[in-house]
């Protein structure tokens, strides 16, 4: 199985938890709201990835019972190698253990709602979301 990464949206009473990332040269998305999540180590699972993202990025251990959505899609930019894009349903206070890690400028429990419409937000995340939103209906 050969993907580069993997994106998680944490769910929690409408909610979701979503970073800054830094403006730094060379990275992509500077600036822009993001998930947790990123690069595949060794032969990680994307589960496996998006969950010891999580821990590192933000100190909070996702329990994979927790995962009700997990899809494959291809690269960004297109051509691309593919990642994963995994969504969590947590319970009430899950996001009161954020302890935010030095990767990117703050953090914000955001509405879904916001998160979706946000300029701000990168879009093909905005999208995956949308996904495993119009599926869960």
């Amino acid at each position: 199985m050969t993907f580069t990464g993997a994106k998680i949206a944490l769910l929690s009473e409408g909610n979701l938890l979503a970073y800054k990332r830094d403006i730094k040269p060379g990275i992509p998305f500077p600036g822009m709201w993001d998930l947790p999540g990123g690069g595949r180590e060794g032969e990680e699972t994307p589960l496996e990835c998006a969950i010891r993202e999580t821990l590192e990025e933000f100190g909070l251990s996702v329990n994979p019972a927790s995962i009700v959505w997990e899809k494959r899609y291809s690269g960004q930019p297109p051509g691309g190698a593919a990642s994963y894009f995994l969504v969590a349903r947590l319970g009430a206070g899950f996001f009161n253990a954020v302890q935010f890690g030095n990767e990117g400028e703050r953090f914000e429990i955001m509405s879904v709602d916001k998160f979706l419409h946000h300029p701000e937000v990168i879009c093909h995340l905005q999208k995956r979301l949308n996904d495993y939103l119009f599926q869960a209906r």
